[in-house]
């Protein structure tokens, strides 16, 4: 499947994209981190784009980059015909086509990618997160996320095939490598067919998140899955080429046969996952904060508490849903919640002293009380 001057599957080697972290409308920033990552090795970049400023920077970017495009639409589907003329992919996530347009089914909509994407010469990607699946389909399968999350791919997939279109690939994206492992194995029995891209969202910061992503791909390309990969790491703007070098680490170990040995992942220990930054990180504040949550928490690292640290009102209200606590960063302002129930807004200044607060009271509550002394 061509994407731009990639292919993906067939047996051609596995292709390494990341994504640009800068604001989509500062052009000058965004050519030169596409050109880093370019540099870097990656052989797709994706932008974001959120509204007609995106769009046209996206024009003035595509003439100043070799780099192959690929547009992130997220809840803007809409923007695909705007955007198709300047990109080489287009991404979308099936979890939100569902909110907007409502009169329109699911399958108009994805008609609608496809026809653009045809009349554009566009691959496109069918973005699956855990953390964003359509309720309808979660409610099909309660307390198997992960099996929502492939039924998903599945439907999309067939939603694809019925069109005609097969210039698509599929990602099964989650936090923990567990769950993108059994994902992507479960889509790739039924659908072996079908190009996966590969990658565990929300990774964090180096060295956990590089672990983490270790996982997943030496256990899913040791089995012949996986076309495409994507290292996503909570990185400052000017060391997001990392993520490509560490992708390519980990393909080169896994096809010299050099397995580290792989970590299992201790459900009874500290887990503190943390989005890569994109251009929707409404403020830079958010990789330090990051960075700060992980210092501050060091002494709960024996307690089995999951903490998520999202970027952007985007991925931040549905992606923390499933951690103990969660919090999700604004212009001014970081939301914390406690799994799906909102505890409040602090600013950047107040927002380690709460979340304290919060880690402690949620330590004690499942600390086992005290035996009762013997008369």
């Amino acid at each position: 499947m061509r994407a731009g001057t990639v292919i993906l599957g067939g047996g051609e080697p596995i292709v390494v994209q990341s994504m640009c972290a800068t604001p989509t409308r500062e052009i000058d920033a965004t050519v030169a981190q596409a050109e880093a990552l370019r540099a870097a090795g990656a052989g797709l970049v994706r932008v974001a784009v959120d509204g007609p400023q995106d769009v046209r920077a996206l024009a003035e970017i595509r003439s100043q980059t070799k780099a192959n495009l690929v547009v992130d639409l997220q809840e803007s589907y809409r923007l695909a015909s705007e955007v198709a003329p300047h990109v080489d992919k287009l991404r979308y996530n099936p979890g939100h086509l569902h909110h907007h347009e409502k009169d329109k089914s699911i399958a108009e909509k994805v008609a609608f990618l496809a026809a653009v994407a045809r009349d554009h010469d566009c691959a496109i990607r069918i973005g699956v997160n855990c953390g964003s699946v359509d309720p309808a389909l979660k409610a099909r399968f309660p307390g198997d996320d992960v099996q929502a999350m492939v039924e998903s791919a599945i439907a999309h997939a067939h939603l694809l095939d019925d069109l005609g279109f097969a210039r698509y690939v599929v990602s099964l994206k989650d936090s923990h490598p567990r769950n993108v492992i059994e994902g992507n194995r479960r889509f790739a029995e039924s659908r072996p067919d079908v190009a996966l891209h590969l990658g565990v969202t929300e990774a964090g910061m180096p060295p956990e998140g590089v672990i983490k992503t270790r996982v997943a791909f030496e256990q899913l390309i040791s089995r012949g899955i996986g076309d495409t990969i994507r290292v996503s790491l909570t990185l400052p703007n000017p060391r997001k080429p990392e993520e490509v070098t560490v992708g390519h680490e980990i393909l080169a170990d896994i096809a010299a046969g050099r397995f580290r040995s792989v970590p299992v992942f201790d459900d009874d220990t500290l887990n503190i996952i943390s989005c890569p930054s994109c251009s929707r990180v409404e403020n830079e504040r958010f990789v330090e904060l990051a960075e700060a949550v992980k210092e501050m928490t060091a002494y709960a690292q024996r307690h089995a508490v999951t903490i998520a640290v999202m970027g952007c009102r985007v991925n931040g209200p549905g992606e923390t849903d499933d951690a103990d606590l969660g919090l999700w960063c604004g212009p001014t302002h970081v939301n914390l919640k406690r799994a799906a129930a909102p505890i409040g807004a602090f600013t950047y200044d107040e927002i380690l002293g709460r979340l304290k607060l919060e880690l402690d009271a949620l330590i004690e509550a499942r600390s086992p009380a005290p035996a009762l002394a013997s008369s």
